[in-house]
């Protein structure tokens, strides 16, 4: 009985910490979604009648048109990063020596710590459609101002984040496989990859899951990435909740719509860590 006590006391510091900078506003937020907006005013005031019409708004095609673009272009950014950071922190893991892994840690630790905006002009002003690479691309019939190369440089942006992040949540996943076990499968006759479909994926899936939820979570809330690099035309929903609460300053809608991406990213998240539980029970 001390001891549960104890630990409760242990945990309120933390717990009022999460309620004060995570509950309350969220609460705030999720009140002020059903206030009815009066142009002209910034926000709600604290009298405003009650009303759905913010949620109303968003069963429009225009919305349903901003959040399939960004589930999409987060979801495919999302796989592409485990594709490229599997492999890579396999290799760190098995191949580097301790002293290249230790330096191969400490460059993705530092991407990690550089800026974002920073990362993004710098693929504006080497792939954006005033950058040196501008003549390579129109001599290969590459439009830099078609929608498809926009959404690819989009991608490329998310992935330039995703990354470091995927690399350094596999490199312990990876370690603590056993490599013996994929020796043995290699010694009674089955060929490296199927020993490593078989082992080394299945052992590494809570890990590949951790990953791809860092990776999609980060994906799902981008705004400087397509802000920078959408040119306007690829959005995502995070920048038209900005679009709601600065430029037109419609508080209520502002907040529908960031109650309705906290919903869908919290399902997306559930819905994953639920199946995969399921499908690799330990």
């Amino acid at each position: 009985m001390k001891q549960a006590r104890g630990s409760l006391l242990l945990l309120l510091p933390s717990g009022g910490l999460f309620l004060g900078l995570f509950f309350l506003p969220m609460a705030g937020l999720f009140v002020e979604s059903f206030r009815l907006y009066v142009p002209g005013n910034i926000g709600s005031s604290a009298n405003a009648p009650f009303t759905a019409a913010n949620y109303q708004e968003l069963l429009t095609p225009s919305f349903a048109g901003f959040l399939f673009e960004t589930l999409r272009i987060s979801l495919l950014a999302s796989l592409a990063g485990l594709l490229f950071s599997f492999p890579l922190a396999y290799w760190i893991v098995r191949k580097f020596s301790p002293r290249w892994r230790a330096s191969a840690v400490g460059l993705f630790v530092t991407l990690m710590f550089l800026s974002v905006l920073v990362r993004t002009y710098a693929l504006e002003l080497t792939f954006g459609a005033a950058g040196p690479l501008r003549p390579l691309l129109v001599s290969l019939g590459v439009s830099t101002n078609g929608r498809a190369y926009i959404e690819t440089l989009v991608g490329a942006g998310l992935l330039h984040c995703i990354i470091p992040v995927a690399t350094l949540t596999l490199l312990g996943t990876i370690q603590n496989v056993d490599p013996r076990l994929i020796d043995a499968a290699q010694a009674l006759g089955a060929p490296g990859w199927r020993a490593h479909l078989g082992i080394t994926l299945p052992l590494c899936m809570r890990g590949i899951l951790a990953a791809f939820l860092f990776a999609f979570t980060f994906s799902i809330s981008a705004f400087v990435i397509p802000m920078i690099l959408g040119k306007g035309r690829v959005l995502f929903i995070s920048n038209l909740i900005y679009n709601r609460f600065s430029e037109i300053a419609d508080y209520p809608s502002g907040a529908a719509i960031s109650m309705v991406l906290f919903l869908v990213a919290l399902s997306i998240v559930y819905v994953t860590s639920a199946q995969v539980a399921k499908r690799w029970t330990a």
